[in-house]
């Protein structure tokens, strides 16, 4: 399919193609039609599928059908909601691009800066609103933010909403939106919390599946570490002094703790890092952020949460400190590297506890990861996975007290 068969304003096709594409991604492909019906849609979709185009595209469509822009008073039918500052600024920069040749006009609005310039941009009027629930929720209370007009209603990676601890925000913003409204909702996946979440703002929603990718790209040499998982910081550091080439390298661990422990390390040993976590202020990740695209920082080290869907670009390296559970974040994480034709590598540590890890990735991948043997802190093939035993608690039986608690008590009755 090319976008010349769906239908759009040439006004959209002048900028896709300035854009440089030609044939939309399989989403687009399904959701653009749907949209522009006016159906409500359930995208189960990663980030880096073209999902912002798949809403942003039929969005404007229904805009510029609606009539003259100007003359409608400039005043708020689409709201997309995302989860963090650094996805909202990407999805307006999406919006505008797409935008650049018709007289719509959006803006974003966020947490962690000053509202009284996004106060001004309001006033003004805008037709798209992109924001995260919290600040919209500060404007809608200060009268700011007018919902009654809204057409469309995008929630945007949505089970990084409920892991964040915003979805409960998303069902009030939809509440205050008017009934007769479509909504589009999309999550890389959808545990049961979502489910009913969008069984209780959707109406007769079509779901739109598309598959998360399996393979790694070709330009991505991976290795694989076998360490004891006391052993993991020590050998970090070895394969920065000695493998690890290059400046731009982002570290992956599973906990916020984890992050931090290993910015701690990394610091003390001379290396530039930084931090990316969900404890951080918008504006302090923002920082961080910036820090590692404009080389200020050598090593980015962040959790999968605060990571996703922010677009990094020409990264050296990706060092999987601690393997994802699921599979498919594996192939996310390791794609950002070995773009566009250059080679990438990606190193994966692996202890006794996350073999299992490994042979869900393989299955996945189809494919072996090469092992690295030979370094100073190998595992032992025998070590078994380590065990957490649940505390026993107290010695004395429920509701018993010891000899010496009787001691020399007395009574107030």
């Amino acid at each position: 399919m090319h976008f010349l068969d769906l239908n759009l304003h040439n006004t959209l096709l002048k900028a896709i193609s300035e854009a440089g594409y030609t044939n939309p991604t399989p989403i687009q492909e399904k959701v653009i039609p749907l949209v522009l019906e006016g159906k409500d849609v359930i995208g189960s979709a990663q980030t880096g599928t073209g999902k912002t185009a798949a809403f942003a595209l039929p969005i404007l469509q229904r805009i510029l059908d609606g009539g003259n822009v100007v003359k409608r008073g400039k005043r708020v039918s689409a709201l997309v909601l995302s989860p963090t500052r650094e996805l909202a600024v990407q999805i307006d920069q999406a919006f505008k691009s797409l935008q650049v040749h018709t007289q719509i006009t959006s803006t974003v609005v966020y947490g962690g800066m000053s509202i009284e310039p996004q106060k001004d941009v309001l006033k003004k009027g805008i037709d798209i609103l992109i924001a995260t629930p919290g600040r919209l929720l500060d404007l809608f209370k200060q009268e700011f933010f007018e919902p009654k007009y809204i057409e469309t209603l995008v929630v945007d990676e949505a089970d990084l909403m409920l892991d964040m601890g915003f979805i409960d925000d998303v069902m009030k913003i939809a509440k205050i939106c008017p009934d007769e409204k479509q909504v589009l909702f999309f999550s890389a996946t959808m545990p049961p919390k979502l489910v009913g979440v969008s069984e209780t703002i959707l109406t007769d929603p079509i779901t739109v599946e598309v598959a998360a990718r399996s393979s790694a790209a070709k330009t991505v040499k991976q290795k694989l570490y076998y360490v004891p998982k006391a052993k993991k910081m020590e050998l970090c550091l070895h394969i920065l002094r000695n493998t690890v080439k290059g400046n731009r390298i982002l570290i992956f661990r599973r906990t916020i703790f984890g992050v931090e422990k290993l910015e701690q390390t990394l610091l003390k040993n001379k290396y530039s890092a930084v931090s990316l976590h969900g404890d951080k202020s918008q504006t302090k990740r923002q920082e961080a952020l910036d820090q590692f695209k404009a080389g200020e920082v050598r090593i980015l080290i962040a959790t999968d949460v605060a990571s996703r869907g922010i677009d990094i670009d020409q990264l050296d390296a990706v060092i999987n400190f601690d393997l994802p559970n699921i599979p498919e974040t594996y192939v996310h994480r390791i794609g950002r590297t070995g773009r566009a034709g250059d080679s990438g590598f990606a190193y994966s540590f692996c202890s006794a506890d996350e073999k299992e890890y490994v042979t869900a990735i393989q299955n996945l991948t189809q494919a072996s990861i090469e092992v690295i043997e030979g370094h100073p802190y190998p595992l032992d093939p025998n070590e078994k996975p380590q065990v957490h035993k649940k505390k026993s608690g107290s010695k004395h039986k429920k509701g018993r007290k010891s000899e010496a608690s009787k001691k020399k008590k007395t009574r107030w009755y």
